[in-house]
């Protein structure tokens, strides 16, 4: 999440004209699964089946998925890469008007809506779109990377739908938090880093389960056999309060200036409060968990 110099920032100059998994995972199969290699004759057992003097299992190959991805998570990522590629193809006006349409202003809000590119409009879907611009390629690169590992687990275990949902609840969520700390400012906040930070919060109430119980493998094989941590557990578990403290060390850094991309800065405020909307309220947005393991969630 990146936010320009606030010591260089002029107001904005009118236009002129100018982003169900098949387990079987491609399993290639013989008969049933197997392959015998027969030599010779045996007879025929008790059960009628020819017994052979040799008789070995070939083996199965199997081929699993290098990445298993859902395809929300893979839309929102073409979201992003295609309204910077627009961006990139536009005049430096055009992509001046855009970017501030698309971005999270919260002067917005103090009365200067009408005077900036998207109007009242954007006052409502600024909300969301500033999760589709990004300052450069490291800035998308980033925050792509991010996207993948955290909102590809999010989403294999509650599905597109509650995914989507939940990923704008948590860019709203940093949004408004951006707003509450910057009031009236004219300071354009653009980038997914607020909702992907959520995202991560919402991962560490079903990361360490699974670790405890059938390891990594059962966020890729099945993502909803671990059980939900509860708030309660989540809010006093050493592992999550650690990473927690480590996400909020390197905020910090970030305020003190250490962490800035170019002459943007970073949305601290935004980060934070993606991570703890996404943390505190995932129970709220999960799927129901499989027979493996416990049905009951809590909030």
């Amino acid at each position: 999440m990146l936010v320009p110099d606030r010591d260089n920032l002029r107001p904005p100059i009118p236009v002129c004209g100018n982003r169900s998994t098949n387990r079987a995972s491609g399993v290639a199969r013989a008969g049933e699964g197997r392959s015998w290699l027969l030599a010779g004759s045996g007879g025929v057992n008790s059960a009628g089946c020819l017994r052979t003097p040799l008789q070995r299992e070939m083996p199965v190959s199997r081929h699993e998925p290098m990445f298993n991805v859902q395809a929300s998570v893979l839309a929102v990522l073409g979201l992003m890469v295609a309204v910077h590629l627009v961006r990139m193809g536009l005049s430096q006006d055009w992509d001046t008007w855009l970017t501030l349409a698309l971005a999270f202003i919260p002067a917005r809000y103090s009365g200067f809506a009408e005077l900036l590119p998207g109007g009242q409009i954007a006052s409502a879907t600024s909300f969301l779109t500033h999760t589709l611009l990004h300052g450069d390629f490291l800035h998308l690169g980033l925050n792509a990377a991010w996207l993948v590992a955290f909102g590809g687990a999010v989403a294999n275990r509650v599905g597109s739908v509650r995914f989507l949902l939940f990923f704008a609840f948590c860019a709203i969520a940093g949004a408004a938090t951006f707003l509450a700390f910057n009031p009236g400012q004219m300071v354009p906040m653009v980038g997914a880093s607020g909702a992907i930070s959520g995202l991560m919060g919402g991962t560490m109430r079903f990361l360490f389960t699974a670790v405890d119980g059938r390891g990594l493998a059962a966020l890729r094989e099945d993502p909803r056999s671990a059980p939900l941590m509860p708030l309660a557990q989540a809010l006093t578990d050493k592992r999550v309060v650690l990473v927690t403290v480590v996400f909020l060390i390197a905020n910090i850094l970030a305020v003190l200036g250490l962490g800035s991309v170019g002459e943007s800065g970073i949305a601290w405020e935004a980060h934070i409060g993606g991570y703890f909307a996404g943390l505190l309220s995932f129970g709220f947005f999960d799927a129901a968990q499989t027979n493996t393991s416990s049905r009951t969630t809590m909030h």
